[in-house]
């Protein structure tokens, strides 16, 4: 417990405000039925701050020599939590198809558990996110947005076409988490 508290810094104070702040983004998606366009936008700048931090306390980590094994496991959770309650809630309000949900979210839930058993297989020490892993997060942020977003339907050809390639990157990703696991293994 100890070792877990001294690891409780600026940066993953950060991470962890990001994920007590995602059900507020959650409510104003959902205020008036989720129909409401003003609540829809509110929703989506909230989203979109709380995604942002994800940079400020990697590179805060990074410049003050504060990158720790909580920060590392931590903050792909905040991301897999902040992608998942938005994609999950933009289904349930019927914007998203759910078979795209149910992909990336399985593909989420696989590498998170792979990322578990590496760190108790390892003792302690986790799978950092990857280059690749970073730019999936980036695209599924993004691509998740547009859907939160009150986009006009001229726009939904381009938003459905990105979510498209995010899936593809998505699943490109997290076959590489498994073949970097599979090497460790060997």
């Amino acid at each position: 417990m100890g070792q877990i508290c001294m690891q409780i810094n600026l940066p993953n104070a950060l991470t962890i405000a990001r994920i007590v702040l995602i059900p507020f983004c959650v409510i104003a998606l959902f205020h008036n039925g989720g129909d409401d366009s003003t609540w829809r936008t509110i929703s989506w700048i909230g989203f979109f701050l709380v995604g942002m931090t994800d940079l400020l306390d990697g590179k805060l980590a990074r410049a003050r020599n504060e990158i720790t094994e909580l920060g590392k496991f931590l903050d792909p959770v905040a991301d897999k939590l902040l992608i998942g309650s938005a994609m999950i809630s933009v289904s349930i309000l019927g914007y998203l198809p759910w078979w795209i949900t149910g992909v990336v979210l399985g593909r989420e839930l696989a590498v998170t558990t792979l990322r578990i058993l590496v760190v108790r297989k390892n003792t302690g020490k986790v799978i950092p996110a990857s280059r690749g892993g970073k730019i999936k997060t980036t695209m599924q942020g993004f691509a998740t947005g547009f859907y939160v977003l009150p986009l006009s339907t001229t726009f939904h050809t381009l938003r459905d076409l990105f979510m498209y390639a995010t899936i593809a990157v998505t699943l490109y990703t997290g076959a590489q988490y498994f073949q970097a696991a599979l090497k460790k293994d060997k």
